[in-house]
């Protein structure tokens, strides 16, 4: 008996290591010291001694059971851009500067391949938020989940002075909500998408005209990534009162997140169009507009809270980092919370 008759199949780990090498190199910051393989993530701080209060930031999250759906297409090269976006918009919601991330994957059985494939999707991810990759693991888990399944989580910090931080304190009556879209789903939710459509590879290849492409296609669209978008602004000299990261619990619960006492967020529904895909599962699923808006972001991935006179450059801004910006609403004096109309 040994330990890869036991299940753990430890050259299976090298060789993930080794196809993951490259991935990894392509995230590198120069603050990074060391490499691939060391027993800790060595980042270099002296960068920051310019910050007059430097501040530690710090996010972790999962994909949730979006990983149900990359398991049924068989597709593994974007589900870490998800796990990535999930802990760098929090970071970035805040007012911070990403730094470096590590993730953990636990599988049934490593399969060297498609445990590459994972990684480099997290390095696409760091790379769009222009932090480093500085370690992780690989673990695996026989006897505990299936063989072709595994589940995947990430750890991010960042770094802001103090005086630039994101805390909604300042929000006042008059400020304007500006919103950039999401890409889809992103990843929350998964849940009740599981319950109204058949994770299945007939059902995910389905064509709907509606949405341009397969459901599969529109559903496994990783989850933006908006520290490019935040950072161009600051940089267009806009202060962002408040930020909301629209994840689980959709607008009703983070939104309000972002507010200090004594004010409400009024959001247009009319100010945008919904995605399609949004509206294909409310009508598939018989779904109440409340729950929808309880749920998803429902095609906004971030809102922000920003003084009337800022509105026209931070919209400059956020389209000059690529994204799209909606003007979405606006903040009234009441009992905190988010008013839909």
């Amino acid at each position: 008996m040994d330990y890869k008759n036991a299940g753990v199949d430890i050259e299976a780990g090298y060789k993930s290591v080794e196809l993951m090498k490259k991935h990894v190199k392509e995230t590198m910051r120069p603050e990074v010291l060391g490499g691939l393989g060391g027993f800790a993530g060595a980042f270099d701080l002296s960068g920051i001694k310019n910050m007059e209060e430097p501040v530690l930031l710090s996010g972790t999250d999962g994909c949730g059971t979006k990983v149900k759906l990359a398991f049924v297409m068989d597709k593994h090269d974007t589900i870490g851009i998800d796990a990535v976006a999930m802990c760098v918009n929090d970071i970035a919601c805040s007012g911070g500067e990403p730094l470096f991330f590590l993730d953990y994957i636990a599988c049934g059985k490593n399969y060297p391949e498609k445990i590459a494939t994972i990684v480099s999707g997290v390095a696409e991810g760091c790379k769009q938020s222009e932090c480093a990759l500085v370690g992780g693991e690989t673990a695996e888990h026989p006897g505990l989940m299936p063989e072709d399944e595994y589940d995947l989580a990430g750890f991010a910090v960042g770094v802001v002075d103090k005086k630039d931080i994101i805390n909604g304190e300042n929000i006042r009556p008059g400020d304007v909500l500006v919103a950039m879209a999401s890409s889809g789903v992103h990843s929350n939710g998964f849940s009740l998408v599981r319950k109204v459509f058949e994770m299945t590879k007939e059902s995910l290849d389905t064509y709907y005209d509606e949405l341009g492409k397969t459901l599969g296609e529109a559903l496994i669209a990783p989850t933006k990534i908006y520290v490019k978008a935040l950072k161009s602004i600051k940089n267009s000299g806009v202060t962002v009162k408040g930020c909301s990261h629209i994840t689980g619990g959709g607008f009703y619960e983070n939104i309000p997140r972002m507010l200090p006492d004594g004010v409400r967020a009024v959001v247009k529904k009319d100010s945008y169009e919904v995605p399609a895909i949004f509206r294909l599962m409310a009508k598939k699923g018989d779904i109440a507009e409340e729950m929808m808006y309880n749920t998803f972001n429902m095609g906004l991935g971030m809102v922000l809270a920003i003084a009337p006179e800022d509105v026209d450059k931070t919209m400059e801004a956020i389209k000059a980092a690529g994204e799209e910006p909606y003007v979405v609403g606006h903040i009234e004096a009441g009992e905190k919370g988010v008013t839909l109309c």
